[in-house]
């Protein structure tokens, strides 16, 4: 089993990431049997089967996919998880934005993809609570990251009032 960060602890990952492989459908692909995330595609195209089948539903979004498709589908999602295909790409930041504030969504927002130990402490600001790091890296060491900074001057997602807020309050 897989470990992941999750609400600044290091915990057992029961999920997979579930891809469609090269000629495979989404209509028509079998369904994993152990929870997984899956694409998007997938939960497009079979979404009432998936929710029929009653185990708790986690979906992914590629980076250039935008969370407003899923937006009415939200109650549904025990978590969404959103790729960082490459490190420098940084779309699932704004869409895990999007997430929390525009669309309110309280359940699990999880980072997966090329995320590597530098970028937690950004990512947990706009909204992220669980992280699939780059495999290879040191989970234990990436705890870490969310201490880089002692004070955060802009708000964010985990701290609504900026700095100067804060203090005049």
């Amino acid at each position: 089993m897989s470990r992941i960060i999750k609400d600044d602890a290091i915990v057992d990952d029961a999920w997979s990431v579930f891809r469609l492989g090269e000629g495979e459908s989404a209509a028509t692909v079998a369904l994993p049997e152990q929870p997984a995330l899956l694409p998007l595609a997938l939960w497009q195209a079979r979404k009432e089967e998936i929710i029929g089948a009653g185990a708790p539903i986690g979906v992914w979004l590629a980076s250039s996919e935008g969370v407003e498709a899923i937006a009415a589908d939200l109650p549904h999602f025990a978590l969404v998880a959103l790729d960082f295909p490459k490190f420098t790409d940084g779309r699932a930041y704004s869409s895990a934005r999007l997430l929390r504030e525009r669309y309110a969504y309280r359940g699990e927002v999880r980072a997966i993809g090329d995320v590597l130990r530098d970028q937690l402490f950004f990512m947990k600001r706009c909204g992220f609570n669980a992280f699939a790091l780059r495999e290879g890296k040191d989970i234990d060491a990436a705890l870490s990251g969310f201490s880089d900074f002692s004070e955060r001057y802009q708000n964010a997602v985990d701290v609504p009032l900026p700095l100067f807020r804060r203090r005049s309050a």
